[in-house]
């Protein structure tokens, strides 16, 4: 398959003209097999020609197979059509049904996993050290010594987040963790269920719909010396809005300056940008402070959403305290869970330490992170049409999964009752669950209620 662009695409970027714009948004009914066929070969590339045949729903392989045979398409097209075709065979029908398909990658390693795996024998409560030396390197890349990293297999972000509460509360039972307002909803229990006392740091402006970055900056300077402030490092949950590279530097002179305790959240590496760009803040924090958190997660980059496949990685200041907080957050393990599943991170361990699986999965990676980009700009696109006095250019501002539609609660309620378009009252909507199908009954519902 050949490798599409390194950027974000959106339908613009991929060659689509005003017309097969309105095209994804209104489907396709009435498109003839040549319309179509000058649509896709007008696509630049195999995933882009293949992405706009799946969002289009156009599945069926018989008028692409009468369009192959006739003549004057010359040998580089019908190649071209050929592995378009292709690609949509992976992606079949899951996308379009709302579902999340296991990643090609996956299910290549998980192959090669059964075929080779010796032993079903307990591993250690740290979990398997090729896995934990991958994800490392994975977050790091060389940026902190390894001597200083105390490192765990843990069942998803969410077991890495548990298992840091109890690490912290042993340290000192009276810490404080800021969180962004807002954040992620589960780390309310996960971290205070825990027995950690949580307060919020200025992040989001409503208003603006932004970054509100000189009051997260003035909350941070206000926060005691040595409280432990948990930064999202990318895709930010629930609003999707990140602070770019300038202000990420911004906010780690106040954390050095206030000799802080970074713990950073990243469960979205290579959603929002690329995997070294969604990871800066972690690598520009590893060389200034010394100490930090960082939970990491497998579920969305490898698709392993219930193989519960996750990392802690606690930086100390030297190999002495490593090993004091390697046999702290090991005994913490053993009170919870006492070992972490092992087959999602034995198939994540293989793809990170093959280069071809890598490879392979990076490319996946890039697709995904894609889809996500041109939903948004689709659901962007069709709330202008259909709601042209409004802004909603936060949606294509914001990166990842999450983001605030920014309507009300009481719209919210209408759009539930009056329109069967459901989501929690904050507004916060899952990108991924917009299609081609879906998009137009969105955008019209959420006109009807401004």
């Amino acid at each position: 398959m050949q490798k599409g662009p390194d950027r974000a695409a959106t339908p613009a970027a991929t060659g689509l003209s005003e017309a097969g714009k309105r095209l994804l948004r209104h489907g396709s009914e009435g498109l003839g097999d040549h319309e179509l066929l000058a649509l896709w070969l007008s696509m630049p590339d195999t995933t882009a020609a293949a992405r706009l045949l799946h969002s289009l729903g156009k599945l069926d392989r018989q008028p692409a197979a009468r369009l192959l045979a006739e003549p004057g398409l010359g040998p580089s097209r019908v190649a071209r059509m050929k592995a378009a075709a292709a690609l949509l065979d992976r992606w079949a029908l899951a996308a379009l049904a709302g579902e999340t398909p296991v990643l090609d990658v996956v299910k290549r390693a998980e192959q090669r996993l059964i075929d080779t795996q010796a032993s079903k024998a307990y591993i250690g409560s740290a979990g398997p050290a090729d896995f934990n030396e991958a994800m490392r390197d994975l977050t790091f890349a060389g940026t902190v010594a390894n001597d200083r990293v105390a490192m765990l297999q843990t069942p998803g972000g969410s077991g890495s987040l548990r298992v840091a509460a109890g690490v912290i509360l042993r340290a000192r039972e009276d810490t404080t963790v800021w969180v962004s307002s807002p954040t992620w909803a589960n780390h309310v229990p996960l971290l205070g269920g825990a027995g950690l006392d949580l307060k919020p740091y200025a992040y989001y402006d409503e208003t603006t719909k932004a970054l509100d970055l000189d009051g997260m900056l003035d909350s941070l300077r206000g926060i005691p010396k040595g409280d432990i402030v948990l930064l999202h490092t990318c895709c930010h949950n629930p609003t999707g809005i990140d602070p770019d590279e300038a202000q990420w530097r911004a906010i780690a002179d106040v954390i050095v300056e206030r000799e802080l305790l970074p713990f950073v959240d990243i469960a979205y590496q290579g959603f929002a940008t690329d995997l070294d760009a969604d990871a800066f803040l972690i690598r520009e924090l590893a060389g200034r402070v010394p100490e930090m958190l960082v939970a990491n997660s497998c579920s969305k980059n490898f698709g392993l959403y219930r193989d519960r496949v996750g990392a802690l990685f606690v930086v100390t200041a030297d190999s002495n305290a490593r090993d004091v907080v390697q046999s702290q957050a090991n005994n913490v393990v053993r009170t919870i869970y006492s070992m972490p599943p092992d087959h999602g991170a034995a198939v994540v361990a293989m793809i990170l330490d093959d280069d071809k699986l890598r490879a392979d999965w990076i490319e996946e990676l890039t697709e995904m992170r894609e889809r996500l980009c041109e939903m948004r700009q689709l659901l962007h696109d069709a709330l202008r049409e259909e709601a042209p006095d409004h802004d909603f250019s936060h949606l294509v501002r914001a990166k990842g999964m999450f983001c605030f539609l920014g309507v009300s609660p009481e719209q919210v309620s209408r759009l539930k009752k009056e329109h069967s378009v459901y989501m929690v009252d904050s507004s916060r909507i899952n990108i991924a669950g917009i299609t081609a199908d879906n998009v137009g009954h969105i955008a019209r519902s959420v006109a009807a209620v401004l």
